[in-house]
């Protein structure tokens, strides 16, 4: 049975990127032309068809992209498993109010692919902390959070 193909998100994963969550994304690495691929927590969906997220804006994940804006981005959600395909651009370099240097990364949705192998369900999502200062945490995920949002 082949995996259902959608040109946008479908609502349970829009209701499941409004919120930080674990993520990957897969670019196309710029010095030897193979896949990389990176965790990132600093995720929004405003719409079904695009995907906002903030990274560090010296990683490496900016000059793939630069160079090939092809991205997957791997959500775990719905008791499944989504490959978001599409294209992603740098809408800010520094994000401004945010202490950090975080540049905010737009994915202009192209398609969202169930990809959970047959006859099989995802019955725990993968759960995560940060290992720093709670507070300072808290403060730091609501400033880029409310930021990405805007």
């Amino acid at each position: 049975m082949a995996n259902q193909v959608e040109p946008k998100l479908i609502e349970p994963l829009f209701l499941a990127l409004q919120k930080e969550r674990f993520v990957t994304i897969a670019t196309v690495d710029h010095e030897n032309g193979g896949p990389i691929v990176s965790a990132i927590s600093w995720v929004f969906a405003p719409d079904e068809q695009r995907i906002y997220f903030a990274v560090d804006n010296r990683s490496r994940m900016l000059e793939n992209m630069s160079q090939n804006s092809l991205v997957v981005m791997n959500v775990i959600a719905n008791e499944s498993t989504y490959a978001i395909t599409g294209h992603a651009s740098v809408k800010e370099n520094k994000i401004e109010g945010i202490p950090l240097k975080l540049a905010r990364v737009e994915i202009q949705i192209s398609e969202v692919r169930d990809v959970m192998f047959y006859g099989s369900k995802i019955i725990k999502e993968p759960k995560y902390e940060k290992t720093y200062d709670e507070k300072a945490a808290a403060k730091l995920d609501k400033q880029v959070m409310d930021a990405l949002k805007k």
